[in-house]
């Protein structure tokens, strides 16, 4: 197990018990990855630490105002319906499934084989809050959810934001993992008329800066990361 992912964990401040429980979900979930990594397309790096960096401990950055958003929602966690739109190896939502293990997680994924994998990881990981859908985005029933958080999509247009939108209950949130906030602005400048007001919340990913990075595979970019909360009002 890498000394990067328990000291990450410890400093987006997870409590020694947490640690101790993710620490080992998360290198189980990571050698996962790793196996299938080459015939399913899951990340853009089979290295185990850039794995821990750019994308576990990137998923769980997002944690704590996750968390706030649902609370916001609903007193009883078995209320709150969160989904990974696009979900192709489970980030983010495995690792927020893992952390977050009060509410329930829904895996949208079109692609076959990665819902095999992501199933299997599911299983392997003992994660009882979490179901695999295989659906397009546009074809999963609107009105499904009260937060959808998602990697994916870059940049947000007109067309993925009315879809996303759509998969909200009234009240509910999209929480999207960004990179560079001056992105940001200019990619929901194409889209105010639907997405009129969001707020951009900074995320501290442990280690990101001084990450040694293969220009090959990660996207400069990616060293600075946000979250973009939009609201879907009653």
């Amino acid at each position: 197990m890498s000394e990067k992912l328990q000291t990450g964990l410890a400093q987006l401040h997870f409590t020694p018990e947490q640690i101790n429980s993710l620490s080992t979900m998360m290198d189980t979930y990571i050698r996962e990855i790793i196996l299938f990594n080459s015939a399913y397309n899951l990340t853009n790096t089979s290295d185990y630490d850039e794995i821990v960096i750019f994308h576990i401990l990137d998923s769980l950055s997002a944690v704590k105002k996750i968390q706030n958003i649902a609370e916001c929602i609903s007193k009883n966690p078995q209320e709150v319906q969160i989904a990974d739109i696009g979900s192709g190896g489970g980030l983010p939502g495995i690792p927020l499934a893992a952390a977050l293990p009060q509410y329930n997680f829904t895996l949208v994924e079109r692609m076959d084989k990665r819902c095999a994998f992501l199933e299997n990881a599911v299983a392997i990981l003992g994660l009882k809050n979490v179901v695999v859908l295989k659906a397009e985005a546009e074809r999963v029933a609107t009105e499904s959810f009260d937060i959808v958080t998602f990697r994916a999509f870059r940049p947000l247009d007109k067309k993925i934001a009315k879809t996303l939108l759509s998969l909200l209950k009234r009240g509910g949130f999209l929480a999207a993992y960004k990179a560079k906030k001056e992105n940001i602005k200019t990619e929901m400048d194409e889209i105010k008329t639907l997405i009129p007001n969001y707020e951009v919340f900074p995320l501290s990913v442990p280690f990101l800066t001084d990450a040694p990075i293969d220009s090959n595979t990660l996207n400069l970019d990616l060293r600075e990361r946000n979250l973009m909360v939009m609201g879907r009002m009653h």
